[in-house]
């Protein structure tokens, strides 16, 4: 029995147009993701009050994952042929999370991490369509399983904060 493909292979399966979108959806999570990222280092080395224990062990946990998804997605778009986002100028120019400062109370950290998660959850869904329209399963699969574990996180702050 004789088979075909459905792609044509190259650079593991995607022509050029099928990787431009799957790395511009990439590159712009990644950013988005970096800036989220730094917010819960500084978050962690600054929280103070009564809930400091519990949120900042939290905010490390969140952090050290932040920081493997972002792996998982740059080494993808080296998976491509291309060149990942990596500058912290790149990062704040393209992120749409944005920068806090030091002072927050551990409230407002919350809400500012929950807020972020809103924001990566709705990147995360722009690049499973780019990866489902360009035919890319296991990036769909990865990206999924970031999206599960983040709507969890989320739901535990939104817990945290129904006080």
């Amino acid at each position: 029995m004789e088979t075909t493909r459905t792609k044509e292979y190259k650079k593991l399966g995607f022509k050029e147009a099928d990787v431009k979108p799957l790395v511009k959806a990439l590159n712009i999570l990644s950013a988005n993701y970096h800036v989220h990222y730094q917010k819960l280092r500084n978050y962690h080395w600054n929280v103070k009050g009564g809930d400091f224990f519990d949120i900042h062990e939290k905010f490390e946990a969140q952090y050290d994952k932040a920081k493997e998804n972002i792996d998982e997605i740059a080494e993808r778009v080296r998976v491509y042929g291309e060149t990942p986002v990596s500058t912290m100028k790149e990062f704040l120019e393209m992120s749409e999370i944005k920068e806090t400062g030091t002072d927050l109370k551990a409230h407002d950290m919350v809400m500012e991490i929950k807020k972020d998660m809103e924001i990566l959850d709705g990147f995360m869904y722009n690049a499973i369509d780019a990866a489902i329209e360009a035919g890319d399963s296991a990036l769909e699969d990865m990206l999924k399983s970031f999206v599960a574990d983040l709507e969890k996180d989320h739901w535990m702050w939104s817990a945290f904060l129904s006080n």
